[in-house]
């Protein structure tokens, strides 16, 4: 088993090293990942249950928002 996880490392590794223009779409790849996840979400996507709820009171104000949801 042990053999087997340090011939897949070792496959991987050798093809890392062996790229030109592979580092180069990961690397665009990797920008894009951060763009999405970390710089939209702070301007894009607020924190609407602090802002909602208020310090502490994140349960019930979900539950309450389910139950009035509910019996529409």
């Amino acid at each position: 088993m042990k053999n087997l996880v340090t011939s897949i490392w070792q496959f991987y590794v050798d093809g890392f090293r062996s790229m030109t223009l592979g580092r180069t779409l990961w690397l665009i790849i990797a920008i894009k990942l951060f763009i999405m996840f970390f710089i939209l979400r702070l301007f894009f996507f607020p924190n609407y249950l602090n802002e909602a709820a208020g310090e502490g009171d994140k349960e019930d104000y979900v539950s309450s928002e389910l139950i009035m949801r509910a019996g529409r």
